[in-house]
């Protein structure tokens, strides 16, 4: 075998060693559940079941699910931020390497804060005047309304949840 065939074979093999490992990854991860509203897909990792159990407690159970305060509300936005959200979790998990206590991006916050005022338009105008102002964001005072109780605060002494 000449050494361009070989580097082939091998160029095949690697690919192949990497995407079965990433469909192998997606069915183990239930990945097929994240492409649905079901709040229960966003617990499908232990880290988020206490997230989901103050989801079950909050006033916004019966009127919204997980991706209408996390994802933006047009299709491309939603679905740019549901890839990025799940592979930046989908590595966190896979490594370890995530706190204890999740916090969330600037990215999200942004979306979280906009998703607010798209349910809420005619309140957060009557707030904030026909201008968006940074310091009243909705987050500032609101941000225990999806998840009332941080899943920390009953073993620690966190106070608030981001």
């Amino acid at each position: 075998m000449n050494r361009s065939a070989l580097a082939v074979v091998l160029l095949g093999l690697a690919l192949g060693a990497v995407a079965g490992s990433g469909v192998f990854t997606f069915g183990y991860g239930q990945g097929t559940s994240y492409l649905t509203n079901d709040p229960t897909a966003c617990a499908n990792c232990h880290v988020m079941e206490d997230y989901l159990a103050e989801w079950g407690r909050s006033s916004h159970r019966a009127v919204a699910v997980c991706n209408d305060c996390h994802a933006p509300h047009d299709v491309v936005g939603k679905w740019y931020t549901k890839a990025l959200n799940g592979w930046n979790h989908s590595v966190a998990f896979t490594t370890g390497d995530y706190p204890v206590h999740m916090r969330m991006t600037d990215y999200n916050r942004g979306v979280t804060e906009e998703a607010c005022r798209y349910c809420h338009a005619s309140l957060a105008e009557a707030v904030d005047g026909p201008a968006h102002d940074e310091e009243r964001a909705c987050l500032t005072c609101h941000s225990g309304v999806g998840h009332p109780e941080p899943p920390l605060a009953r073993s620690s002494n966190a106070s608030t949840h981001d």
